[in-house]
């Protein structure tokens, strides 16, 4: 989980998918993963069929002719996923992680645009906000996995897959950070 700093860091200097060499791909209702997109090697000591990398990030900034802004990403890292078995059902689980991690993106969202910013305080606020909802985030993946048993309980696995959906559907007001 990245520190603040870091975040700061991404708000000073202009962050781009390039600069990964197009190993980053945003989240979009459009564009599903394909096979293609994993091009890690498959990590020898796991027992899973795949890996899926995906990051948010945020950068913020406040003056007082614009005031408090921020920038937010949510992507699937390319070199950093992985897959093993190679099939759609597999791929539409590590589909639903990435998936996750945009309800949590708009969640994010969802939190910066309800904060009133104090510039002397504004560092531990934004620090505490992002790290709540990764928490969350990172409870909901292992949540998604324990629950499904990595994809192998078909039938949780349908019912999350259908959870997921209606909790992108219930937050659409907050896909507007892309």
């Amino acid at each position: 989980m990245p520190s603040l700093l870091q975040i700061l860091f991404f708000s000073l200097i202009p962050f781009s998918f390039e600069q990964h060499n197009g190993s980053l791909i945003p989240w979009s209702a459009e564009k599903k993963l394909s096979w293609e997109d994993f091009k890690a090697k498959p990590d020898p000591h796991s027992p899973n069929a795949a890996m899926t990398g995906t990051n948010i990030k945020f950068d913020f900034s406040y003056d007082s002719k614009d005031g408090f802004r921020f920038h937010i990403q949510c992507y699937f890292d390319k070199n950093s996923s992985w897959g093993r078995i190679k099939n759609d059902y597999i791929l539409s689980h590590e589909q639903g992680h990435f998936d996750i991690a945009e309800i949590y993106a708009r969640k994010l969202y969802e939190a910066l645009k309800e904060y009133q910013p104090d510039i002397y305080k504004a560092n531990k606020q934004l620090n505490k906000i992002y790290n709540k909802v990764m928490k969350e985030l990172n409870a909901t993946q292992s949540k998604y996995d324990k629950e499904t048993n990595f994809s192998l309980d078909k039938e949780e696995q349908k019912r999350w897959l259908n959870k997921i959906q209606e909790e992108l559907n219930s937050l659409q007001a907050y896909a507007g950070y892309h």
